[in-house]
């Protein structure tokens, strides 16, 4: 969350710079909250000080061997009083903070102004996309005879899931053990194992409660006859978030940093709001699989972190030579924690255009002051750490741009080199004969 200071100190600027987002700050609801903060503190303060006052009163008057009775009497009536400012005060504080919870990130002033993805600004690409000799099919015609088959998903689960067998599920396995090796092994990532099922805490500390639980699963454990005695648990939506709250309400040291973590996992998500979007195929999905990288870093270099995690990000779709570009989301588009976000599109031949398949974000202390998050400096002094997170990249959709940049008139897939020794060599995954 922001520091509410700022607002305190800066309102107007602030105010001004979260309507680049879309976000229209409750300015009136916080000023009157404020006002009422200040009143109620300051008498909270003074009845502490009389509180004090009448008590040392109490003591000098008992050690002179005179009266302290009506002193006493005052002094009793304080503690009644006190706690009922204390009280008002705490509701006041909640108020607040519920306020801030729901306040986007402040964008950083390198980023386009506007109100959507029609803002962003191309950066640069990388290859050309491929001239076919023949029709270009797109992945759910090309993988369909393959092993792909979204007909028993729906049986299974319902609409935009994916069952995958044979090759094409080993191709996909490979491509998330490519990633991996390629994170772990030359970026310098440790790969970790997180829990999928999360409590509600850890997904307030990376912002995605409480404005977006829409988009979240939910579970509870103990059954709905029992609602209310179990707190609600999440399904991640992505890596990020147990991966950046494995931080939560730690003081590091700065030598501890950076620390750099890996992992791939399912990804969960309703994609409330989506209806109709891309509903045929893989690149809209209730679960997904994604190998995500996260960077809890020192305040003063993150963006130099940044600029490395898009290149780490570009270096699995140059491996695969897969074309693609990177994108600079303006104001509008950029995710509500993020204070900067590039995001790496993929070449898809059947769309004749380029497709998300990662997006890369720089938080600053955003995430880290929801968290608790903290680092003693070089300095002496406590900060924030500095939270990014990247894709590294979206499985399923880099398995769909393979399918569609590498198929063959005969309804062949080339397996790219770079994932044949995870393919124990096979160079060409072929429809099985009638």
């Amino acid at each position: 969350m922001l520091d509410i200071n700022l607002l305190r100190k800066q309102l107007p600027e602030v105010v001004a710079r979260l309507k680049t987002r879309n976000y229209e700050f409750p300015e009136k609801e916080f000023l009157a909250l404020e006002a009422e903060r200040k009143e109620v503190q300051s008498k909270t303060e003074e009845l502490q000080a009389l509180r004090n006052t009448l008590s040392r009163k109490i003591g000098i008057a008992k050690k002179a061997g005179e009266s302290a009775e009506e002193l006493m009497a005052e002094a009793a009536a304080v503690p009644e009083k006190l706690a009922e400012l204390e009280s008002r005060l705490g509701e006041i504080r909640k108020a607040l903070n519920a306020i801030m919870l729901r306040v986007p990130n402040l964008p950083n002033p390198e980023c386009p102004i506007g109100k959507d993805d029609r803002a962003n600004v191309e950066q640069w690409r990388w290859g050309t996309p491929r001239q076919f000799d023949f029709p270009v099919k797109d992945h759910v015609d090309v993988a369909g005879p393959l092993g792909m088959d979204f007909d028993t998903a729906a049986k299974l689960s319902g609409s935009r899931f994916c069952f995958m067998k044979g090759q094409i599920a080993r191709l996909h396995r490979a491509l998330a053990q490519f990633m991996l090796d390629l994170h772990t092994q030359k970026h310098g990532y440790t790969e970790c194992y997180v829990p999928y099922i999360v409590n509600a805490s850890t997904m307030q500390g990376t912002g995605q409660l409480p404005k977006f639980a829409e988009d979240l699963y939910s579970a509870r454990i103990g059954g709905y006859e029992e609602e209310g005695e179990h707190e609600l648990q999440y399904l991640i939506p992505t890596a990020e978030v147990p991966l950046t709250n494995t931080v939560s309400g730690q003081l590091l040291k700065e030598s501890d940093l950076p620390i750099k973590i890996t992992a791939l996992t399912p990804c969960f998500r309703s994609e409330a709001g989506s209806y109709g979007r891309d509903t045929r195929g893989m690149i809209r999905q209730h679960q997904f699989d994604k190998v995500e990288m996260v960077r809890l870093v020192p305040a003063e270099n993150s963006y130099d972190h940044l600029k490395e995690m898009v290149k780490n990000a570009e270096e699995v779709l140059q491996l695969l030579k897969l074309p693609y570009r990177v994108i600079m989301l303006s104001t509008g588009d950029m995710g509500f924690s993020s204070a900067q976000t590039f995001d790496l599109e993929v070449w898809i031949p059947a769309q004749n255009t380029y497709r998300e398949i990662s997006s890369c974000s720089n938080c600053e202390d955003f995430q880290a002051r929801r968290m608790g998050a903290r680092y003693k400096g070089k300095d002496g002094k406590v900060h924030y750490i500095h939270t990014l997170n990247g894709s590294g990249v979206a499985v399923g959709r880099c398995l769909v741009a393979v399918i569609e940049n590498y198929q063959n008139a005969d309804g062949s897939i080339t397996v790219p080199e770079v994932l044949r020794p995870y393919m124990g060599g096979l160079e060409k995954i072929t429809p099985a004969k009638a």
